[in-house]
């Protein structure tokens, strides 16, 4: 199974306040309750929860306990100006590398635990 079929299989959630219908495979929409739906994700047994690019939802999640690592991938080009990953309502107390990776191209892969 590829990357693609199994993306397609597994259960995914959308949190939008927009969205009213999810047209991908096993997807759920969550906006209402989304810190304590989350939470809930959370606690069960199973795999983990992957966040997509999304500073706004990541700066609640932290406000919240929510997240436990960071994994980032630093590509070397510069892309100019632009919303900051990290900003000052964030508040992240510390953070442990946990491993680098060098990959092709001169790409960064780096794994953080909050602590």
């Amino acid at each position: 199974m590829g990357p693609a079929s199994k993306l397609n299989s597994v259960k995914k959630y959308v949190v939008s306040s927009n969205l009213k219908k999810a047209d991908w495979n096993n997807t759920t929409i969550i906006n209402k309750n989304i810190m304590e739906q989350i939470a809930a994700l959370k606690n069960q047994p199973g795999t983990e929860i992957q966040i997509g690019g999304s500073a706004t939802l990541v700066t609640s999640l932290l406000k919240n306990n929510l997240i436990d690592e960071f994994r980032f991938l630093i590509h070397p080009s510069i892309a100019g100006s632009g919303k900051h990953f990290f900003n000052d309502d964030m508040k992240i107390n510390s953070l442990k590398l946990i491993t680098t990776q060098t990959l092709e191209k001169g790409v960064v892969a780096l794994h953080y635990e909050t602590i």
